[in-house]
This record gives C-alpha cells, sequence and structure tokens, in this order.
C-alpha cells in the first residue's frame, strides 16, 4: 500500500496526503469532516428518488434491489413474462451504473480530484431526464432513476471502502447492532461511526419524508429536487477539491 494511504478499517483506505494533519488521528477521525455531511445529504437524496419509485412505479424501489429481485422471481413463477422483463432491466440499470462508477472512479481512495463531481452532474442528469420520461408515460424513467441511485451507490463505496451505503440501510442496521452487541461485551462504541450510522439512517429517512410529500403535491417533477441536489453536491465538490488540492 502507498505510503500516502493509510487504512482505516478493513477495506477503507483514505489518501493522507491530501491532509497531512490527520496523518497521527486513530481510525474513522482521519477522515475529513465533510464525509458525514455528504453521507446525510446522499442519503437523503436516495430516500427521495426511493419515494417517488414506491409512490410512482407500482410500489417499486429504485435505490436498492432486493425487493426487485425478489419480486422478479416472483413474476417468473406467474410467467408474467413482460413484468419479469421489466424487472430485469431495472436490475440491469443499477448495475449498469454502478459499472459506470467504476469506469468514472478508479482506486479505492479517498482522493480529491477525481470524477465524483462529475458522477455526481451525470446522477442529476439521468433524474431529470428520468422525470421527464415519466410524465411521458414510460419506462425508461425507472430505469434511467435505477441507474442514478447505481451510480451514486457505487460513487460513494469506491470513497468509503464500502463503510458508507447511501441508497440502502441493511448494511447500516446490520453494523449498528453489531456495535451495540458488541458494546453489551464491553467493546467501547466508535462515537464517529455511530454518528455516521445515524445520519445515513436520518438522511434517507428525512428523504423519503419530502419525497413523499412533493410526489403528493406535484408527482414526478418532484424528482427534480434530488437531480438539483445532485447538481449543487456535484459544483460544491469541484469547488472545495480546487481551493484543497
Amino acid at each position: 500500500m502507498p505510503q500516502s494511504l493509510v487504512r482505516v478499517t478493513p477495506g477503507l483506505c483514505y489518501d493522507v496526503s491530501f491532509y497531512p494533519r490527520h496523518k497521527d488521528k486513530p481510525l474513522l477521525t482521519r477522515l475529513p469532516r465533510w464525509v458525514e455531511v455528504g453521507a446525510f445529504l446522499l442519503a437523503f437524496l436516495a430516500g427521495s428518488v426511493n419515494a417517488v419509485g414506491l409512490l410512482g412505479f407500482s410500489h417499486q424501489s429504485v435505490s436498492h434491489l432486493t425487493g426487485t429481485t425478489s419480486l422478479l422471481g416472483l413474476a417468473l413463477a406467474d410467467l408474467a413474462l413482460t413484468q419479469a422483463g421489466h424487472l430485469l432491466l431495472t436490475l440491469l440499470s443499477f448495475l449498469a451504473g454502478a459499472a459506470l462508477s467504476g469506469v468514472l472512479i478508479p482506486g479505492s481512495a479517498l482522493k480529491l480530484g477525481r470524477h465524483y463531481g462529475f458522477s455526481l452532474l451525470i446522477e442529476a442528469f439521468l433524474l431529470l431526464v428520468a422525470m421527464l420520461t415519466l410524465q411521458q408515460g414510460s419506462d425508461l424513467g425507472v430505469y434511467l432513476a435505477s441507474m442514478a441511485c447505481g451510480l451514486q451507490n457505487a460513487m460513494v463505496t469506491t470513497y468509503s471502502g464500502s463503510i458508507i451505503r447511501t441508497t440502502h440501510l441493511s448494511g447500516i442496521f446490520t453494523d449498528l447492532g453489531i456495535m451495540l452487541g458488541n458494546r453489551v461485551r464491553g467493546v467501547p462504541i466508535n462515537g464517529r461511526r455511530l454518528l455516521l450510522f445515524l445520519l445515513l439512517i436520518g438522511g434517507f429517512v428525512c428523504g423519503g419524508l419530502v419525497g413523499t410529500l412533493l410526489f403528493r403535491g406535484l408527482h414526478f417533477p418532484a424528482l427534480l429536487v434530488p437531480a438539483t441536489l445532485a447538481a449543487l453536491l456535484a459544483s460544491v465538490y469541484w469547488v472545495y477539491s480546487r481551493r484543497y488540492r
């Protein structure tokens, strides 16, 4: 491992060459504080998109695939091939978004100058086009929204070493449960990691709340809010990276 990379937890590397003042700090304290803010906002974004999906796409989630995969199995059992094809395309769209992130962002270390901003801008574009196509009654919007979520989830996984997942919460609740169980055994709780988990959960819930209210009032144009948020985050990242590179 290059000397500029420090291992924060198994699988999580952080490039301290951009933040040398963090080099001697332990564990997650080596990560810059904006990671928590970004995690909350991205979870908020995904929660709002998923709420629109549940309300507008026949109760179908687009930010995570477990339920969609189960629905695919049910459709195949019922020989509902049209529905199965639709669900399969939703899964493949998420996969395509994650693959696009892999093309744009090499490596697993958090490093300024990589294409996080460009990836967020693509996500904003995908959500905007999804909104427009859904207004026309096209299923293409579902696939584009799923692709946007796959892109976001893979992008965040890349820079966080799979610790931060912003489009679904199963792993977060699992890690939180393990942390609480370890505490019962006397293992101290990592306060910053606990805060990060709570911010991710809170962000997703708040996003779901806002997404629901917006969908009830605006219908599919509610996707304009997460699209705008993604574009704003891209702009903030570009300004920040130019200032501190």
